[in-house]
């Protein structure tokens, strides 16, 4: 499995929620800061979506998709002269229904918003800007769109499989904004998403993600990317943000806690499913990371999970 295909596996759905704006005439929104991200797919009209104190609004037409990643206040609207009402104004946050506000007919709007549980979901979105805009022109769309429509009636009606359901097509969704982010022509953010699209430190983070329990060493990694120990080094870091190992090793925290969460296995097993020789060894690292041993943090997520 390839190092993308490895990190959307792992993305569990806590929360999702489905609404629909249908607007007439000239209309602004001004949303709060939200959990998570949110889909949105114009099948209607046009609208400019800004964060609160950007100044170059984003233009999305009729077929456009749009990922919000961040979670932060945005303004959406179709006049970038029209006063902004609060959401609160407009949406009575029941969700699963399509919202009419000034009458309806000039625009429409799908909104999907996910809440993911753990961390692999903040990795996630930490690697992309805050608005991915996805036109309607791109090979992508047509794909997402589907998905975004099965959503919306997997999110309106309780149907047999419905979690399994949720959870694919989101990952399907991701995949799909994924992939037209990485292809040619779009700004790159320091991350490891931006090193899937590098040629040589690909093969690299492919080997890490298939074999997180190997003893990795830089010159190996190095090799495997074409290149010398120092420039590989040095280029991953660029890329990357950070050492190769250091990398390697969040990357085997993240698979650690998401054992602790879903597994009942004993600590000394995923500390050799990760990649190390000890539990003792493996729990020093995690604290490092965690502040917290693995037992305390599986305890306080199972705790918190019960609570919900």
């Amino acid at each position: 499995m390839d190092a993308l295909s490895n990190v959307l596996s792992l993305l569990k759905i806590n929360k999702s929620k489905v609404t629909g704006l249908d607007a007439g005439g000239d209309w602004a929104i001004s949303f709060p800061a939200f959990e998570g991200i949110k889909f949105n797919t114009i099948l209607k009209g046009h609208c400019w979506i800004k964060s609160e104190d950007e100044q170059n609004p984003l233009l999305f037409e009729e077929g456009d998709c749009a990922l919000l990643t961040r979670g932060e206040p945005f303004i959406a609207t179709n006049n970038l002269n029209s006063p902004a009402v609060d959401s609160s104004c407009v949406y009575d946050g029941k969700g699963g229904k399509i919202t009419v506000w000034n009458g309806g007919g000039d625009f429409f709007l799908i909104s999907i918003s996910f809440d993911f549980d753990g961390d692999i979901g903040s990795m996630l979105t930490k690697a992309l800007p805050p608005f991915v805009h996805l036109k309607n022109a791109s090979n992508q769309v047509s794909v997402l769109q589907w998905a975004i429509q099965q959503l919306s009636i997997e999110l309106m009606e309780d149907t047999l499989g419905n979690e399994l359901m949720t959870n694919h097509l989101a990952q399907i969704m991701l995949l799909q904004v994924l992939r037209f982010w990485l292809g040619p022509g779009q700004e790159r953010y320091t991350g490891w998403l931006a090193a899937l699209s590098d040629q040589r430190l690909v093969r690299s983070m492919n080997a890490m993600h298939m074999k997180p329990d190997y003893p990795w060493s830089v010159a190996e990694l190095g090799n495997i990317a074409g290149m010398s120990r120092t420039s590989f080094t040095e280029h991953f870091r660029k890329v990357v943000g950070q050492s190769p190992i250091n990398y390697l090793i969040d990357w085997r925290m993240q698979l650690a806690v998401d054992m602790l969460i879903r597994s009942e296995k004993k600590i000394l097993n995923i500390a050799y499913e990760v990649g190390y020789q000890s539990e003792a060894a493996f729990s020093t690292a995690f604290k490092r990371i965690f502040s917290c041993s693995p037992t305390q943090y599986r305890t306080a997520r199972l705790d918190t999970s019960k609570q919900l």
